[in-house]
């Protein structure tokens, strides 16, 4: 189980209340009436715990996990094992999302505003929000009811932050506006300067950064994590986007609605990233691209040219992931053969 310390258990639940949350079906041994006490992998599972089977590659474990319920595709069913009722859904990690979700949901209790943090008399605070030792909060703030804000954060004058947020310690926030239920974590940095330079001979001059970062609903930036200001027009991230750690973003780039960035990520400027694109660990992006909606981009690659909706480029230069994977084999074959 997770570690009482840090985690509240808001358990039990039947699997009635699960199924009614999941939207799943129940199947296999009778668990009417019974109560679940806690997530488990299947591996050390037993029958108060809920576990769930998304990858085949794990098969082996669930028919002879003693999990009490599971979560898990259709065909399945016929795997389990005698005595585990099943929660029966074609979306087995998503389910489990949920679940996990309701036995350990966000922790919005702590409500109160401590007189160690700094908040400038001209800034609004919701009801219900956390405020810990050391804060900043500059004037014209306004903040929405139920968030929290961690030790040290800093937001900046004029900042807007939606209700049910919660903003990591250290984290900066400046020239923005966040939606709701935003989930920044430790030392994130919003709002800086571009990196905008008029290049010359006679030396570099600094431009203006007069542009915001507008940030939408159920974000959430990992930590470490940078978003720079727009120089005139605004940086844009969408609804349900999830970015890693360490993830530079710099200004003028539009991100779509639920896009995954994952760690490591590198965007230049004035890009723009189609709804439910995936960029994978350390892909760098050249500036003023297009990557077209539900594009993948593969760890590591490159990307110098437009990206087609719904692609999938891999390598450096990013090309179709057919054609690298063509030329990765050839080069295989190529140096076999030299070192026969």
């Amino acid at each position: 189980m997770a570690d009482p310390r840090f985690f509240s258990n808001a358990g039990p639940f039947t699997i009635g209340e699960l199924a009614e949350l999941t939207g799943a079906k129940i199947a296999g041994a009778d668990a009417e009436g019974r109560q679940f006490e806690d997530v488990r992998p299947l591996s050390n599972a037993d029958g108060n715990h809920v576990s769930f089977l998304d990858n085949k590659l794990y098969k082996d474990a669930f028919s002879v996990s003693k999990a009490g319920v599971c979560i898990a595709r259709p065909e399945m069913e016929e795997n389990a094992p005698a005595g585990m009722a099943l929660l029966i859904t074609d979306e087995p990690y998503h389910a489990y999302a949920r679940v996990a979700t309701a036995f350990y949901p966000l922790d919005h209790s702590q409500n109160t505003v401590s007189d160690d943090a700094i908040i400038h008399e001209n800034s609004v605070i919701g009801e219900n929000c956390h405020v810990a030792p050391g804060a900043v909060i500059e004037t014209g703030v306004e903040i929405g009811k139920n968030c929290q804000i961690a030790a040290n954060a800093v937001i900046g004058a004029g900042c807007v932050l939606g209700e049910g947020s919660i903003v990591g310690a250290n984290a900066s926030l400046t020239f923005c506006r966040i939606g709701g239920r935003a989930i920044i974590h430790a030392g994130v940095r919003i709002g800086e300067d571009g990196f905008g330079f008029a290049m010359g001979a006679q030396g570099h001059l600094k431009v203006p950064q007069l542009g915001r970062v507008i940030i939408g609903d159920d974000v959430e930036i990992g930590s470490n994590t940078t978003i720079d200001r727009g120089t005139g027009p605004d940086t844009t991230i969408g609804n349900g986007v999830k970015i890693d750690n360490l993830v530079q973003i710099a200004h003028n780039v539009e991100v779509g609605d639920n896009c995954i960035i994952v760690s490591q990520v590198g965007i230049s400027g004035s890009t723009k990233i189609g709804d439910f694109a995936i960029l994978a660990g350390q892909v760098g992006i050249t500036g003023h691209l297009t990557i077209g909606p539900g594009a993948k981009i593969a760890a590591q690659s490159g990307v110098m040219r437009n990206v087609d909706p719904g692609a999938s480029v891999a390598g450096s230069p990013a090309r179709p992931i057919k054609s690298f994977m063509r030329e990765v084999a050839t080069l295989q074959r190529l140096a076999a053969k030299k070192g026969n």
